[in-house]
């Protein structure tokens, strides 16, 4: 592994995790102003742990979980082996931090940032291991100076790592955030990587702290420009039905939560990305012309 051991490796990446979980945290509570979030320390029986931290009906969010956890076991869930069969009989560790931030106000988009590594090892064969991350917003009323600014610290982030990084861990968001059954992408998009270990392992390690950092500079903006903006009953609405949208990817299609479920994760911390609202409504469709109707016109991958 690029001049380092397993271990070191591991050590490294779980150090930069719990920094990183405490900075976004110690971050979000400024923009907040009111709410903090509740430390939860969790053990897995099958091996391993982690730490969730929750905030609830803060000053501007409504509800957010910003998690780590590192879980391992002997033998790999049937989610990781069934695409990847040279996994199959290696033990395994997975380490991550994974937020979803819920904001009050409609105005303020939700976000959703993970980065992640694993290893799987065997005796006498050199372990696999990759990095995996990046991050997406979901907006209900959108601002395009505010996709922008997102997408511009994508941009930033890929930047130093190749020109084409950008444009092909964007299109992978695209494709991953897409709901099938709607016909539709979750948000605006971001950043999506996964199984990246052709780098190296210190490059790749880099990237994804960079992605990991980022996540703050495309986000804090937004919430601080957004989060003092009027609105009423109609916009509530509206936001709750769109979380509806989110719930639906992420108990679909969303693989991340298909593997934490099938290793025995805590369902808890699983779920955390759920909102704490949200509404269904058989066949609803928008005023033609309203700023409701128009939020389908950004459900579409484009250029930025």
């Amino acid at each position: 592994m690029s001049k380092i051991s397993n271990s070191d490796a591991i050590a490294q990446v779980k150090k930069y995790l719990l920094s990183l979980q405490d900075n976004i945290c110690r971050t979000l509570e400024q923009v907040d102003g009111e709410g903090q979030f509740k430390p939860d320390e969790w053990q897995r029986e099958q091996g391993g742990g982690g730490r969730s931290r929750v905030l609830k009906n803060g000053a501007v969010i409504e509800q957010g979980g910003v998690n780590f956890s590192h879980v391992h076991g002997d033998a790999m869930p049937a989610s990781a082996t069934a695409s990847r069969p040279e996994l199959a009989g290696r033990s395994f560790q997975a380490m991550g931090v994974s937020l979803v931030i819920h904001p009050h106000n409609p105005y303020v988009p939700t976000s959703h940032a993970n980065v992640r590594f694993f290893i799987a090892e065997k005796p006498g064969e050199e372990p696999i291991w990759w990095f995996g991350g990046g991050f997406d917003l979901t907006p209900f009323y959108p601002f395009e100076e505010d996709v922008q600014h997102w997408h511009n610290v994508a941009k930033k982030v890929c930047q130093p790592y190749g020109s084409s990084v950008y444009s092909d861990y964007k299109k992978w968001c695209d494709n991953y955030f897409y709901l099938k059954h709607r016909d539709e992408t979750r948000g605006v998009g971001g950043l999506f990587f996964d199984d990246l270990n052709e780098w190296g392992f210190k490059p790749s390690f880099t990237f994804m702290q960079a992605v990991g950092n980022g996540f703050l500079d495309a986000y804090v903006p937004i919430v601080k420009k957004r989060k003092n903006t009027s609105y009423g009953e109609r916009e509530r609405d509206f936001q709750l039905y769109r979380r509806g949208r989110y719930v639906e990817f992420n108990l679909v299609w969303d693989r991340g939560t298909l593997f934490g479920l099938q290793t025995g994760g805590r369902t808890e911390s699983i779920l955390m990305s759920m909102p704490p609202l949200a509404r269904w409504e058989y066949g609803f469709e928008p005023a033609q012309g309203s700023p409701e109707a128009q939020l389908s016109q950004w459900l579409k991958p484009r250029q930025w």
